[in-house]
């Protein structure tokens, strides 16, 4: 019998690297909210982003990312305050850090840093392990509109705005919110941006 949950996990993923590997967009389901996805390193993509979801490019978008590795390839320098509060935070948490390298200087701020969420939804994980370099994520809704707590709540002119909507957790009912967002400073002072 076809479309157990596994089935569409793995035709999700190959669908999802194929989208993005030709610079599309995607709707996926993150460690938070569904989100609208694409290569954090191709700057066209990124860009396809903003037009979509109607934002001024001075709103910064996350970035994801799936391992230490590919944490530690896009930030010169991680903070160690940093390895524990993703270690021991209990809901996911992204953090804005300075001195950013590896990703679409659209997904960087004026300021030169970036926001950046070490995921361990399994589903992000493995769709970023595979495709080998970060994704970016942003909530799926339009600019200025509430963000999607589940997938119906997702505006059908996010949908059909993108090259692939993910079939995978569509029908859960549980509500998501979005993830905290702290800012480390390279002196290792730590602010919260949101709780």
């Amino acid at each position: 019998m076809k479309n157990s949950n596994s089935e569409i996990f793995s035709d999700d993923i190959k669908s999802c690297l194929e989208t993005l590997r030709q610079g599309g967009l995607i709707v996926y389901p993150t460690d938070t909210i569904w989100g609208i996805g694409c290569d954090a390193t191709n700057d066209a993509a990124v860009e396809k982003i903003f037009t979509l979801k109607n934002r001024s490019e001075s709103k910064n978008l996350i970035t994801l990312v799936c391992d230490e590795a590919m944490l530690n390839r896009c930030v010169q320098h991680v903070p160690a305050v940093a390895w524990d509060i993703i270690e021991y935070s209990e809901k996911p948490v992204t953090i804005i850090y300075e001195k950013i390298s590896r990703i679409s200087e659209k997904a960087i701020a004026d300021d030169g840093t970036a926001a950046i969420r070490l995921v361990k939804d399994p589903f992000c994980k493995m769709l970023i392990h595979k495709f080998g370099k970060p994704i970016i994520s942003t909530s799926a809704n339009l600019s200025n509109m509430p963000s999607p707590a589940v997938f119906n709540d997702i505006e059908d002119s996010i949908l059909t705005g993108v090259d692939y909507v993910v079939k995978f957790r569509q029908q859960e009912t549980a509500k998501h919110t979005p993830s905290s967002i702290i800012r480390i400073l390279n002196n290792g002072e730590v602010k919260v941006i949101r709780k």
